[in-house]
């Protein structure tokens, strides 16, 4: 697999991120009374003083001005803040419903999008073996997709939405923490149109009692925290190897599913499970065999 990178690793932060989110079906449990956009809004809400007081700190406002003057920046950095939104809602509709499965299917897909994404845009190759894994983890997704076809609706939401808006923030020209502040910036108004409805009209949820209010505002670093890891990642790591990091998540979303949320696991989704886990194996032992030889010829 062919791409350039800025010669630090990635693989630290799409692990944290990805570990991030496969356990936020936990802390929605936390937040489950709060309907789903008004969750989203209140996240957008607290994301954005969050970044902005780490962008203070580290001193980036130059490169957040920058950006803001940049029309070009300014307009793509719209379409991935439309694109996060949309996999907010989705994703947290989807587990407040109990479509855990249906939500850790979407992210199953993911890695195929991004995979498809990288050699179709952006020039990546990948080995035989690698073609291999893909091939596989094809199987498993079909497999599982074949038993939930009223739900599917929600994984290639999911899919497609965050594929491309890991795409988008690999091709802009901004820094993670910047690019995320103002996709949040971006985002504040509706967000807070959206909270002062449901204000008005149902009750804010940020005002039913101390511990609940406490649990929204953690939806901030809960929101930052993993997107800035990911927006690095993406930066430093050819797409498609992020990609088939990221069955990490949806892996740890299958087994909370099968344990803190009961779900019953059909044949099929184990049949899927077992596939994934196959490609993911294949494709970490070629990259493993790449880098040793690589090493040896450096060497």
């Amino acid at each position: 697999m062919v791409s350039k990178t800025n010669g630090k690793s990635g693989l630290a932060p799409a692990i944290g991120a990805y570990l991030i989110w496969g356990f936020l079906p936990l802390y929605l449990l936390l937040v489950k009374a709060v309907p789903a956009f008004e969750f989203v809004a209140w996240r957008i809400i607290w994301t954005l003083p969050l970044c902005l007081l780490i962008v203070a700190a580290r001193r980036q406002g130059q490169e957040l001005r920058a950006a803001i003057a940049n029309p070009q920046t300014l307009a793509w950095l719209c379409l991935s803040a439309a694109l996060i939104a949309v996999n907010w809602l989705v994703y947290i509709w989807a587990i407040q419903h109990g479509e855990v499965y249906a939500a850790s299917l979407g992210y199953y897909i993911n890695p195929l999008v991004n995979v498809l994404l990288g050699t179709l845009l952006l020039g990546e190759r990948l080995t035989r073996a690698q073609w291999v894994a893909v091939a596989i983890a094809a199987v498993g997704v079909g497999l599982l997709a074949e038993g939930a076809v009223t739900t599917l609706w929600i994984s290639l939401t999911l899919a497609l939405s965050f594929g491309s808006y890991g795409l988008v923030r690999k091709r802009v020209p901004v820094g993670s923490l910047p690019g995320l502040t103002i996709e949040s910036g971006l985002l504040l108004v509706p967000s807070l149109a959206l909270a002062g409805w449901y204000g008005t009209t149902r009750g804010s949820s940020f005002l039913v009692s101390p511990g609940l209010s406490a649990a929204i505002l953690l939806g901030g670093v809960v929101t930052a925290v993993p997107l800035l890891m990911f927006a690095v990642a993406a930066r430093r790591m050819p797409y498609s190897t992020l990609g088939f990091i990221q069955f990490l998540a949806p892996s740890i979303v299958f087994v909370l599913g099968l344990t803190v949320f009961a779900q019953p696991l059909q044949p099929m989704q184990a049949a899927c499970f077992a596939c994934i886990w196959v490609a993911a194996a294949i494709f970490v032992w070629d990259l493993v065999r790449r880098q040793r030889a690589t090493a040896r010829a450096a060497s």
